[in-house]
């Protein structure tokens, strides 16, 4: 991981974070045993440029952060698939709420949870990933725990190596993240993260639509022959 303190450095766009990481992954270009998960909404766009580039599959993760009621962009935890919870202990001591409160937020995040899982995957089946080499991708991180929660979700699968791959992110959140997996990738580490959205310069919502239509085209792609074909060859 290289850090980069200056203020002044900045991506384009989620495109360009996404391309960003690829010169860092490219020796998982072309492997059968190679599946990115991206991390809905934001993440999807930057996944797709990694897949593209690097010809690997395309998933999901779903994950939603628990935000603090009186403060929602503040996470006091995260939910994932597969019913993996994880607390941010400093924020809850900092944000002290009540049993009833912290339920409210869980079954909202959860029902949220549920329909993007219904509206981006439809019948698609789970995907699998007992032996695979798993690269976990987001826009960015912040406190981690919507990653974190990721991470845990898929070691619960079995996968044969995890790897975290953001383009931006604060140096205390990767030091934790390492600890729990065998690679992390960010080529911006800022000084003072002030937040995700402050190291781009278009940041828009990514709205349902997007996602939907990005994983179509990547699933659509590697359903041909040419990208099995280049699937199967090892580098």
């Amino acid at each position: 991981m290289n850090q980069s303190p200056s203020l002044q450095t900045v991506w384009e766009d989620r495109r360009a974070a996404g391309h960003g990481l690829v010169e860092d992954l490219l020796k998982y270009a072309h492997r059968p045993d190679v599946i990115v998960l991206a991390l809905p909404r934001g993440g999807v766009p930057v996944a797709y440029e990694v897949v593209t580039a690097l010809q690997v599959r395309l998933d999901l993760l779903l994950v939603r952060k628990l935000g603090v009621p009186s403060n929602p962009e503040f996470a006091m935890g995260a939910i994932a698939s597969g019913g993996i919870q994880i607390l941010n202990d400093e924020a809850l001591r900092a944000h002290p709420i009540d049993q009833a409160g912290f339920d409210a937020v869980v079954a909202r995040e959860t029902r949220e949870l549920l329909r993007r899982e219904q509206a981006y995957r439809g019948t698609r089946a789970p995907v699998q990933l007992k032996d695979q080499v798993v690269i976990l991708i987001d826009d960015g991180v912040a406190t981690g725990a919507s990653m974190m929660a990721a991470i845990h979700a898929v070691r619960t699968q079995g996968p044969s190596r995890i790897v975290v791959a953001v383009p931006v992110a604060p140096l205390e959140t990767l030091e934790a993240l390492r600890s729990e997996v065998d690679e992390v990738i960010c080529p911006l580490i800022p000084d003072w993260m002030m937040s995700i959205g402050y190291w781009y310069k278009e940041f828009p919502q990514t709205s349902d639509e997007i996602v939907i239509d990005l994983l179509q085209r990547a699933w659509h792609r590697e359903s041909t022959a040419d990208f099995q074909g280049e699937g199967g060859r090892q580098p």
